[in-house]
């Protein structure tokens, strides 16, 4: 990523940058491989792919002659049927002398990884439904199987580097959080997705969202390390082999007179400065910061299952709505020392930058993966404490904010918020719902939220993002999230049209509902991250439950010192090793006998060289909205039918696929086998209650105080927000009855010469002229009247009228006149005008009050004559 100029045109924006030396995949649109078979011979593996209807299939082959510590992929890229690639194996049996033995039968291919000799090949052999999106299903990966690609392969020794390197491989356990998904995007976001596919339907596939970043997310590509070796070897990597993301997925069903409103929680979490807590604090010399999770939250009405409406409709369903937010640690060179079993290890700066370098990347790459729009920093660490700890963090965080919004435009300065939550906690009252309320009110305000629309223009945007940060962004940043995304699916639900007020009380169905999805959410990566579940929760902050919350805290606080202590060491030696931050060489310390890992993550030449000052790309911090706007609405290229028939290729037949996806075809299905049935769902609540008795889901169930308050927050938000909007005179003019007096004589003087001026005007015009008086020199309060030229009036006469144009009464619709009147005076039928003479008017179009005309006319006493008013 290197720094950019303002020598760039705003046109290249958004256009797209491809690293050099990575070869271009390309994407089959024909079918889509779910299911893999993988067979052997003594000299080649092949690897047998088909679609859910098995009725296509394809073959990918691997060369087992050459050395172990290379890889040799080849594919014909060749469709068979199902007779004709039963002839094939046929064929391969035959020609083998030792058979064709079949090793075993997959869900997916996750890639390739080497310890010390021969490459293994990693398999998903079990996975099972979380969500489904525009009819698009997202898998979590259960089973997982290591297949060597060796001729003759031994299983190595119990004490070699190879078995060690394996036994440290499998301690990052696959079948916790992974997911991946045959034909949706997961590692990119729905607004990303959707305006993709819109860009292709306008022939701006030039045109890269986010910025420089023309496919998968690499950042949310947790096997992009195994993808490595078979990427330089065939250009349909992405047909065969899935791309995993590690994080929480999770979809719930909120019922609503009986229509189903999904809602879906994604946390990407990134794979650069990966790490356990304690182990990966801070931010890494390329500016990713430790535990940096992106969290989206999709509302969407399943009326109908696709991205599409009824009657050939393309990715234009009013029906999806999504909300992104950001976490991540201080993006600043920090640690802690556990190696003394402290439960609260002290807080040290090992690395002043006085430029703030890394952070910079950080921010830079925020505006750019975020639409160019404001970052708005929620930061949650105290603010005053006996020792310091948090606060040397505190005081360096908020110089960096300073110094970096030093050089940035004024409409883009990082908008920084801090907020002491953990002494908030502890006052009386509702204090931590009140304040994070208010500031969820503004923050989903300012970045808005993505609603697809038909094309671009009637299709809102999301711009820019909330960052929230505590020390761990652990437990205070989950339950601001959970506010801020609160806060969020109101304004979601509102779009779609479900509910007229954004505000969702708490303790009702829906609010309950999302408490469980953000706790989940919690829990997940507070386990990835520290080792057990969430410390402090909402029912902690909320004050509900205080004894068995405070009895739940201790235990987990034991969990997580533990798990600090003991384990994270080795769940960071497997992270290393599947990321590929550690490979294996000769000659090299082994990973386990490394006392730092931090040069494996540190790379002093990866800093790009950019100016202190100018720190951020000018393509980055261009708004995506305006983009959008003058590249292609304004150009008259937006998304209509016919743009769609001639740049969709397959339309209206084969564009999408969801169907043979969501209608899994050759099964047999249940009700209690589905997946829809088995979600989690408002409907699972107070089942014991009768018809009459039934509650809406936006009903709080409890009598409580901070519903009201909530209430009287919001309105006074809005109100404030109106209050801003209407022109405000200053406090200090004071006017007395001698100013008003003087007023009404300058106005009273102004109407008269104005008055004067028009009888002289219309004194000297012909009786064959038609006087035209610009009526914004009628209007002039502070120049005067005596400021009016005779110049500013025109006499048109009848004979210079460009009779051509009065014959269309849409020339002159913009006036008050009567113009059906001039077309009786005119003989136009027989009139053939000389378009050489024609005398062309370039009058402005200006709306006509019908009061202020009868007002002149009464007031003027102008006789009966007829004003035109311009």
């Amino acid at each position: 990523m290197e720094y950019l100029d303002d020598s760039g045109s705003p046109d290249l924006l958004y256009h797209e940058q491809t690293e050099i030396g990575t070869r271009r995949q390309r994407k089959s649109s024909k079918f889509t491989m779910g299911k893999y078979t993988i067979y052997e011979t003594a000299e080649r593996m092949y690897i047998v792919g088909s679609n859910k209807r098995e009725s296509m299939f394809r073959i990918l082959e691997i060369d087992l002659t050459i050395p172990s510590d290379r890889l040799n992929v080849l594919e014909d890229n060749v469709f068979f049927t199902r007779g004709e690639i039963m002839n094939v194996l046929a064929g391969l049996e035959l020609v083998s002398g030792e058979g064709l033995t079949k090793k075993l039968t997959g869900e997916g291919l996750l890639g390739f990884i080497r310890f010390t000799s021969c490459y293994y090949l990693v398999v998903i052999t079990k996975c099972s439904k979380v969500a489904v999106i525009g009819g698009h299903y997202i898998y979590h990966i259960d089973e997982t199987e290591l297949v060597p690609v060796c001729k003759n392969y031994k299983k190595p020794d119990k004490y070699s580097n190879e078995a060690r390197l394996m036994t440290t491989f499998q301690n990052l356990d696959l079948t916790k959080t992974f997911y991946f998904s045959y034909t949706y995007d997961i590692t990119n976001t729905l607004q990303t997705n959707l305006l993709r596919e819109k860009l292709v339907a306008v022939a701006r596939e030039d045109v890269t969202i986010p910025a420089g970043i023309s496919d998968y997310n690499e950042m949310f590509v947790w096997n992009a390390y195994l993808l490595s070796p078979v990427l330089s070897c065939i250009d349909t990597v992405f047909d065969w082999f899935q791309v995993t993301l590690h994080g929480f997925i999770d979809q719930v069903n909120v019922s609503i007179l009986g229509k189903s409103i999904y809602i879906t929680l994604i946390a990407r979490r990134s794979h650069h400065f990966a790490g356990a807590r304690f182990l990966k604090r801070g931010v890494n010399t390329r500016g990713y910061v430790a535990n940096e999770v992106e969290t989206e939250q999709i509302v969407s009405d399943m009326i109908l299952t696709p991205f599409h409406q009824p009657g050939n409709g393309y990715f234009d369903s009013d029906r999806y709505t999504s909300f992104v937010q950001h976490r991540g640690s201080i993006p600043l060179y920090w640690t802690q020392d556990a190696s003394n079993l402290a439960t609260k290890p002290p807080i040290e700066i090992n690395i002043v930058d006085p430029y703030f370098c890394s952070a910079s990347l950080h921010f830079d790459m925020l505006y750019q993966r975020y639409g160019g729009g404001n970052i708005q920093v929620l930061n949650l660490i105290k603010t005053r404490e006996k020792v310091a700890r948090e606060i040397k963090l505190l005081k360096e965080f908020e110089q960096c904010i300073a110094y970096l919004n030093n050089f940035l435009p004024i409409d883009k300065k990082i908008e920084y918020t801090s907020w002491d939550m953990s002494r908030a906690s502890k006052q009386d009252g509702q204090r931590v719902i009140e304040f994070l309320e208010r500031y969820a009110l503004e923050s989903v305000t300012k970045t808005g939220l993505f609603h697809n629309g038909f094309d671009f223009n009637s299709t809102r945007i999301q711009e820019g993002i909330c960052r929230t940060n505590c020390i761990d962004c652990l437990d205070r940043t989950n339950a601001a999230q959970f506010i801020i995304g609160k806060r969020a699916l109101g304004e979601q639900l509102k779009a779609l049209g479900i509910i007229d007020d954004s505000n969702l009380e708490y303790d009702s169905d829906i609010v309950n509902i999302l408490t469980e999805l953000f706790h989940d959410l919690g829990d997940t990566i507070a386990l990835q991250y520290g080792g057990s579940h969430l410390v402090n929760t909402m029912e902690t902050y909320r004050k509900i439950n205080q004894w068995r919350s405070h009895s739940r805290d201790m235990i987990e606080s034991i969990k997580r010192f533990y798990s600090n202590s003991f384990v994270d060491a080795q769940r960071q030696d497997a992270i290393n090793l599947f990321l590929g931050h550690y490979v294996w060489k000769e000659g090299r310390p082994n990973l386990w006998e490394m006392n730092t890992d931090f040069y494996l993550h540190n790379d002093a030449l990866a800093i790009s060289k950019r100016s202190y000052t100018h720190w951020w790309n000018n393509y980055h911090i261009y708004s995506l909205r305006t983009f959008l706007k003058e590249q292609i609405i304004d150009l008259g290229n937006d998304v209509t039918y016919d743009n769609i028939v001639r740049n969709v290729r397959g339309y209206p037949d084969a564009f999408d696929n969801y169907w043979n996806e969501y209608y899994a075809p050759r099964c047999l299905t249940f009700m209690q086998d589905l997946f829809a049935y088995n979600m989690n769902s408002t409907r699972l609540y107070h089942t014991s209650k009768i018809r009459s008795q039934a509650i809406s889901p936006f009903a709080s169930r409890k009598q409580g105080s901070i519903n009201s308050k909530l209430r009287n927050i919001s309105s006074e938000f809005y109100k404030e927000k109106e209050k801003l909007k209407r022109p405000q005179l200053s406090k200090k003019t004071v006017f007395n009855g001698k100013d008003e007096l003087e007023l009404v004589e300058n106005n009273l003087k102004d109407t008269v010469s104005t008055r004067n001026w028009i009888k002289k005007t219309l004194d000297s015009c012909m009786t064959d002229s038609v006087p035209i008086i610009l009526r914004d020199r009628l209007k002039l309060p502070y120049a005067g009247a005596s400021d009016i030229n005779e110049t500013d009036s025109a006499n048109i006469t009848l004979s210079n009228i460009p009779i051509d144009k009065t014959y269309h009464s849409s020339h002159y619709e913009h006036l008050s006149a009567d113009v059906g009147y001039y077309k009786k005076i005119i003989q136009v039928n027989n009139y053939k005008p000389n378009y050489s003479n024609k005398i062309h008017s370039d009058l402005d179009r200006i709306e006509v009050d019908a009061n202020d005309i009868s007002i002149y006319q009464e007031a003027l006493s102008v006789g009966d004559r007829n004003l035109i008013f311009i």
